[in-house]
Formats: C-alpha cells, structure tokens, sequence
C-alpha cells in the first residue's frame, strides 16, 4: 500500500505542475486577445474603404488591370493557408487546414491546379509532412503579425499573379474569422482577381433617382488601379492575419481553460484515491497490530 501511496502522491504532483502551465498559458492568452482584437477593429475599416476605392476605380472606369481582369480559362489557382505557429491552441490550425483540403478538392474538380502558400509552422508540417510541395512559407509571426509581414506575403501572391509565364490565374485565402471569444470559423475567400461589387438597390430606394460621383483620374485609371490594387491586397492579408491571430489566441484560451479544468478534476480524483490507500494503509497497520496483541494474548494464557 505504501508503494501505491507514494505513485498517487507522485502524480498528483505532476498534474499540479502541469495545472500551473496551462494556467498561465492561459492568461497570457486572455491578455492577448485584447490588443489583438484592438488591431482588428483598426485594421478593418481601412480594408473596407479601399476595398471601395478600388471598386470605384474599376466599375466607374473603362480600365483593363490584370488584377481585376477574369481569365475564362483559369489553369492555376494559388491558395494561402493561414495557421499557427505553436500548437495548444485546440482545433485552430486543423480547422483551418481542413478547409484549404476542402478548397484545393473543389478546385481540382474545376480543372485547376492548386498552388499552396503557407503562413505557420503547423501549416507548413502538415504539408511537409506529407511530401505536399508548399511554394513559399513564412514562419514566426503568426500570433503577433504586422503590416511588414502582411507586405511580404503580398508581394510573392502578387508576383505570381501577374507572372507571364508559370503564374496563376486565382488567388484564394485560407483564414480564421474571429467571431467571438467562444466562436472561431475557418473561412476562405478569393482574393485575385477582385470580384467587383454590384450595386444593389432595395425596393424601397428603386423608385429614388442615384446620382453617382464623377470621377476624374489622374495620372490615369490604370495608374490608380496600379497604386491601389497592391495596397488592397496588402490591407486584404493584413486583415486576415489578424483576425487569424485573434482566433489563435482564442482558441489556445479556451483550450488552456479546458486543460486547466481537467487537471483539477484529475487532481480531486487521485486526492481521492490517494485518500482511500492511506486509509486502507492504516487500517490494515491497525489490524496487524490488533492481530500481534491478541497472538500475545493468547500465548500468555497457554503459558500459564
């Protein structure tokens, strides 16, 4: 029994470490999501706006850009998986790699071939891993990224959008939405070429004459779609490696909080246990003593 004692008490000991890791971890997370989810909020309405900008500039023009030109006979399509760089963090990074599987079926189906780009380290094992050729991969920024980072894995995206010869056709993003602290959802959108938003009127403003702005270009129509288009997609990654960052936090906070809680239960369990062999320890030492007093006993009276 004491044996036994001694290996709950070790364990015990263990999963209290481990509580005082995940716990931490924890918190850390839960300070995090905070700052990351300031950036967010910043970085949002500067993306939308010159998300309109460019639409402006495209559909109030007769302009012809690469950028925003559809190609009717699509070959390659490019696809950037967002995930993270450690793991603890639930099922963020498998979520998001489960959809970029899903995205590169659908678009082998269409007759495309995919062209994987990868932002983190666990994206990057899960293709190396299984010998799947990655085009580029950047590490190291996944929970903290910034606009530097954003630049960089822009300008390889556009380089081999606009690429003569051994480019693609598409460009499509593999990222996580940050919904809310308990909702995270793995999201991919085309990014190249644009897709021009239509203007829809409601029923009720149909009847009511628009008037749309005049716009004047200056140099020209091509040279603002050349300045804005790579802003945009710039402004496009810097937004989703946020948000990606936000449900990186929050999915290694809830999942932390789940280990935490599971350790203290863990703990109460073998506290239990722990509990149940020292008494069983001490009952069977006081049977053995009540057994060695009443041998005495009884050698005493047949001595006598």
């Amino acid at each position: 029994m004491g044996a036994q004692l001694r290996v709950y008490k070790r364990r015990i000991r263990s999963v209290t470490a481990t509580k005082k890791i995940t716990k931490a971890m924890e918190m850390i997370s839960a300070a995090r999501i905070g700052k990351a989810q300031r950036a967010v909020a910043a970085s949002t309405p500067y993306a939308d706006e010159l998300t309109r900008a460019v639409t402006a500039v495209a559909t109030r023009s007769t302009a012809k850009h690469p950028l925003t030109s559809e190609n009717p006979n699509a070959s390659r399509a490019a696809v950037l998986l967002i995930t993270a760089d450690r793991g603890l963090a639930g099922g963020y990074s498998s979520n998001a790699i489960k959809a970029s599987l899903v995205l590169a079926e659908r678009l082998r189906s269409e007759g495309k071939d995919v062209v994987t780009y990868a932002v983190g380290r666990k994206g990057v094992s899960f293709y190396g891993f299984r010998d799947l050729a990655v085009a580029e991969s950047w590490t190291g920024f996944s929970d903290k990224p910034t606009y530097g980072d954003a630049k960089l894995v822009s300008a390889a995206l556009i380089e081999a959008f606009t690429a003569e010869t051994g480019g693609v056709d598409e460009v499509h993003v593999i990222s996580t939405k940050f919904e809310s602290m308990l909702t995270q959802t793995a999201v991919d959108a085309r990014l190249l070429p644009l897709k021009l938003d239509e203007v829809k009127v409601s029923e009720e403003s149909s009847a009511k004459t628009e008037i749309f702005p005049l716009y004047d270009f200056e140099p020209s129509a091509e040279g603002v779609l050349d300045a804005l288009l790579p802003r945009y997609v710039e402004s496009r990654i810097y937004n989703a490696l946020l948000q990606s960052a936000a449900s990186e936090h929050a999915a290694r906070r809830r999942a932390m909080k789940s280990a935490t809680d599971n350790a203290g239960e863990l703990i109460k369990s073998l506290t239990r246990l722990a509990n149940s062999a020292r008494q069983a320890e001490i009952t069977q030492e006081i049977s053995e003593i009540v057994g060695g007093a009443n041998a005495l006993a009884d050698a005493s009276r047949g001595s006598e």
